[in-house]
């Protein structure tokens, strides 16, 4: 990519996260917050450095991925960037475990004490305790993992699970994940993000030592109605970065 390309594509990105940052700003006055109160997360799998790079000089400072050996290849381009931050979203098999908890600051998709044990026993000492978040299966999809949501019983079966992760010295428990239903009409989305603001709340009354401040809902189709109810990270792929590269 030359300077010609690069300069168009930081312009574009650019474009986007205007009109993204206006849609929050909108968004969070309807919730009682402000635009400061809710941060983006570029999900990034699937794009080229250029792309991470363009989108860091206007401002973006977190990316999500999905995929470890994908991120791993990227993360090394970025070392001398000043507060970059990586994020994994996706789902992580036990043996990527060390891996993930080696290379990012957060993890989204924390879907069994298993895996939060692998992760707290690798997280290295020299760094900050993994910031991770519950992902919780809120529209009981087969498809997806997380922990089930679908009723009392499992919002009471969290309660142990919450305490767990909490007392684990090298994670730091800071909120829930939940992606709901794809619906073509974001509405129907909504009762699902008060769904997961409400058991955020529940798991804060009812573990004293919680102190659950985030939620991670919403992506580039459903952003505006998951943080007109509670969110606090937003998950937005190509209407930030623009479309993905499928091919090698």
């Amino acid at each position: 990519m030359d300077n010609q390309e690069f300069t168009l594509l930081q312009g574009k990105i650019q474009n986007n996260l205007t009109e993204i940052t206006d849609v929050i700003s909108r968004a969070a006055t309807k919730s009682g917050r402000t635009k400061k109160d809710v941060s983006v997360l570029a999900i990034s799998k699937r794009q080229p450095v250029e792309v991470i790079e363009a989108a860091y000089r206007c401002g973006q400072g977190a990316f999500g991925e999905s995929y470890v050996q994908e991120a791993l290849e990227k993360i090394p381009y970025f070392q001398q960037h000043e507060g970059i931050r990586w994020e994994m979203v996706g789902h992580i098999q036990s043996r990527k475990a060390r891996q993930v908890a080696e290379n990012f600051n957060a993890v989204h998709s924390l879907d069994s004490l298993k895996l939060a044990e692998l992760l707290n026993q690798h997280r290295p000492a020299t760094m900050p305790p993994l910031e991770v978040f519950l992902e919780v299966n809120i529209g009981d999809e087969i498809s997806k993992t997380g922990f089930s949501a679908r009723n009392q019983e499992d919002c009471e079966a969290l309660i142990p699970v919450a305490r767990h992760v909490l007392g684990l010295e090298r994670l730091k428990l800071v909120g829930l994940m939940a992606m709901p239903p794809l619906f073509q009409d974001p509405q129907e989305s909504r009762p699902y993000f008060i769904k997961l603001r409400q058991l955020r709340d529940y798991l804060n009354n009812q573990v004293k030592e919680a102190e659950l401040t985030q939620l991670s809902a919403g992506t580039s189709a459903d952003f505006e109605i998951a943080i007109e109810e509670g969110a606090t990270v937003v998950r937005i792929g190509e209407r930030l970065l623009g479309p993905r590269i499928y091919s090698d």
